[in-house]
């Protein structure tokens, strides 16, 4: 009943392993000279640069022509190309930092996007995201989670934006059989359920013992984890709560589904696709890509081609390699 997929971390976009700054930065500069913007060649170069490398070009961008390289760009382009080289040009700390404050600020919150973020990052990422969102934005995430989510959601939020989840690699049996023991009374076989139990144990234990915790709860009730997040919770709670569990299980396979969604149906979720995407290349597209074709029998690229267009596809093709 109980699938876990491992990541090997196989990224599809690596440094260049012959690097010049000034010269990438020098040719970025004729790409943006005169009428027009020669889309190819910035795609050429950056594409196929690490971000390390590409931080490395805007500095020597700045020391040949006193310009910022990413106002220069943000001013040649245009549309989800345009998009989609800013935050290849962002460190990834400082852009999830802002993927969270969009899901935040304006009109509604992006509650999908605050879960997908906050629940695959290790505590050192996540406490380093809330550091960057603080210097950015001069509030804490924490307070602004409060400011714009209500009730379990809310509560669920916060504590993933803690970063203070257990990362002990050993798993205690019985303290699992406790912990699934605990989930099971919390929903199951309570009138009304303690959604404080399930928010204690999901997002404090480690994924290896939440793993545990996951086979012990399918032996004790007969059904999967997930089928009591359903039958017991509604709204954005559910949703919550079923992110983290997609995640313990597989956090590729949860990648490739929030990318399958991102494209499935009417119009396209360009902000998720770009995202995932671009933040992913140098750690696990690699493996995301392979899961995506295993979960929906083609493979991401023919995806990518059907739905986007132009030179945004282009350079997203580049990225997956």
């Amino acid at each position: 009943m109980t699938k876990y997929v491992t990541s090997n971390c196989t990224p599809t976009v690596f440094p260049a392993a012959t690097f010049d700054a000034k010269e990438d930065a020098s040719n970025l500069k004729k790409a943006m000279k005169g009428f027009g913007c020669d889309q190819k060649v910035i795609t050429d170069i950056l594409a196929h640069r690490g971000i390390v490398q590409r931080i490395e070009i805007a500095e020597a961008f700045k020391s040949l022509y006193g310009k910022d390289l990413k106002k220069e760009l943000k001013s040649e382009l245009g549309g989800h190309f345009e998009d989609t080289i800013l935050a290849m040009m962002t460190p990834l700390p400082d852009y999830y930092a802002k993927e969270l404050h969009d899901a935040i600020s304006g009109v509604g919150t992006k509650e999908e996007v605050l879960v997908e973020i906050l629940c695959t990052l290790s505590n050192y990422g996540v406490k380093t995201v809330a550091e960057c969102y603080s210097k950015q934005y001069g509030s804490s995430l924490e307070k602004d989670i409060k400011g714009d989510t209500s009730g379990h959601f809310k509560r669920l939020c916060v504590s993933l934006s803690l970063g203070n989840r257990e990362e002990n690699p050993n798993v205690d049996e019985a303290a699992a059989k406790t912990d699934a023991e605990a989930l099971y009374n919390a929903g199951e076989l309570k009138w009304g359920t303690d959604e404080s139990e399930f928010n204690r144990i999901l997002v404090n234990k480690s994924y290896q013992h939440l793993r545990r915790v996951i086979l012990e709860y399918e032996k004790l009730s007969g059904k999967d984890l997930e089928e009591s997040i359903k039958s017991e919770f509604s709204g954005d709670i559910c949703m919550g709560l079923l992110y983290l569990v997609k995640c313990i299980r597989s956090k590729i396979d949860f990648f490739a589904e929030r990318l399958h969604k991102s494209m499935a149906g009417m119009g396209t979720d360009d902000k998720t696709l770009i995202r995932i995407i671009v933040s992913r290349s140098e750690i696990d597209l690699g493996d995301i890509k392979l899961a995506f074709e295993r979960l929906y029998g083609k493979s991401l690229e023919s995806w990518i081609n059907g739905d986007t267009s132009g030179d945004y596809k282009k350079l997203l093709l580049k990225l997956i390699g």
